[in-house]
């Protein structure tokens, strides 16, 4: 396993790793932010209703490919699965073409603990996810 090192302040410490499964807690749109109070907010609140009841789930692994799927609750089998490269900076999530390797979404690392990943959309920062890890 490799460990990243980040230098702050001249002290050491361990940057977390984001191996594991993450599943998909909240997410913010740029939609929210633009649309408040009275109206606008029965608007978005109808619209999360609409969403449905799914399960998004990605699992980043150690050779830097990741796999997101989601599941409906009450059901085994996942849908919509999809293979993934990525690169983890430490303070940056990139999403890179399976073919070319370039960027095709890039996330600013919020948080990340043992336990949960909050992230935001680079282009879009009013745009935020929030992951649990599980098991």
């Amino acid at each position: 396993m490799v460990s990243f090192f980040v230098c702050a302040g001249g002290v050491m410490t361990q940057a977390q790793s984001i191996v594991g499964k993450w599943q998909l807690a909240r997410q913010t749109s740029c939609i929210e932010d633009e649309l408040s109070g009275g109206e606008e907010s029965d608007l978005i609140d109808d619209m999360k209703s609409r969403s449905g009841a799914d399960i998004q789930v990605i699992q980043f692994k150690d050779n830097n490919s990741a796999e997101e799927n989601t599941k409906i609750i009450n059901s085994r089998k996942s849908y919509n699965s999809k293979a993934l490269l990525y690169k983890f900076t430490g303070d940056a999530l990139y999403i890179l073409d399976k073919r070319s390797k370039t960027i095709i979404e890039a996330f600013t690392v919020e948080q990340i603990s043992a336990d949960s990943l909050i992230i935001s959309n680079s282009a879009r920062a009013c745009e935020t996810k929030v992951f649990v890890k599980i098991p």
